[in-house]
């Protein structure tokens, strides 16, 4: 069976009791329910292994999936900063062969972070995002190569409490402007990818938020579809859920061929945005 991101149970405002629930059995169904338990720094490599194998078996069914040290690595700090914002970089470096790549992050609600499919105007070499994260835990980078194989990358991050943490405003206040976005784009030489930021303003909400002044967990509403083109080819999809973080900043590359770079993005609640960039010619 293939798990489908998106379809999380806390999307909706529930009590404390019910909120014990979510972090016990999480919206995720079948076994990865239970391989999203809330976990420490007390488990052993053996169980997160074991862990490991029910969430990959939930996500990817019987499919195997290899480990690779060169088609894609994960870069993220041993101990995060702000488990809210932790920074994510995968590389990978063999142009031409990856069509798709997933981030899981085991021991959150919901582990199936996001899942990036690419298309001809990609360049896959490099991607930044930054997501929460809930526990002392592994993160699985596993990338599907164009003749259908999979193959995975491992790496601990030390957090606590990422998807439960407060954005410091009230909810309207995180609101206000969603949907805007903004693009940079970096100088580059002529022939090579461009370079790009995108930055979305989206609260992101997790389900899991205690707002301040009402008591209540505000209800989850999260960036489930985003899709950059340039011009009338593809550079990614995105497919997400809660574990991304507010206000998504993505990094990542593209063939540019002088046509402007589309963005569309919905969340889980139908609000749908589109914008327009214009990106830098391709230089001879």
């Amino acid at each position: 069976m293939t798990h489908r991101i998106g379809q999380t149970f806390i999307g909706q405002t529930f009590s404390t009791l019910a909120l014990g629930l979510v972090l016990a059995t999480t919206a995720l169904s079948g076994p990865l329910a239970g391989a999203a338990r809330a976990a420490g720094a007390s488990d052993t490599d053996q169980e997160r292994a074991a862990r490991w194998q029910e969430i990959a078996k939930s996500i990817f069914g019987d499919r195997q999936i290899a480990p690779t040290d060169s088609l894609v690595k994960i870069e993220a700090p041993a101990r995060a900063l702000d488990a809210a914002l932790v920074p994510i970089t995968l590389t990978m470096p063999k142009d031409g062969q990856i069509k798709a790549v997933s981030l899981i992050i085991d021991d959150n609600p919901a582990p199936y972070a996001a899942k990036f499919e690419f298309g001809p105007a990609a360049d896959p070499a490099e991607l930044k995002l930054r997501v929460r994260v809930n526990n002392y835990t592994d993160m699985h980078a596993v990338v599907e190569t164009t003749d259908g194989k999979l193959y995975e990358a491992k790496q601990f991050v030390k957090a606590s409490g990422g998807c439960s943490a407060p954005m410091g405003m009230s909810d309207e206040e995180a609101m206000k402007g969603m949907g805007d976005m903004r693009m940079k784009f970096a100088e580059t030489a002529a022939g090579k990818p461009v370079e790009a930021t995108l930055m979305i303003r989206h609260p992101n909400f997790s389900g899991m938020q205690m707002n301040q002044v009402t008591r209540d967990y505000t209800p989850a509403r999260y960036i489930d579809k985003l899709t950059v083109s340039a011009g009338d080819r593809t550079v990614f999809t995105m497919t997400g859920d809660i574990s991304i973080a507010s206000n998504p900043v993505i990094n990542f590359a593209f063939k540019p061929d002088g046509k402007p770079i589309q963005v569309a993005a919905s969340d889980n609640q139908g609000g749908q945005w589109q914008h327009s960039f214009t990106a830098p010619s391709p230089t001879n």
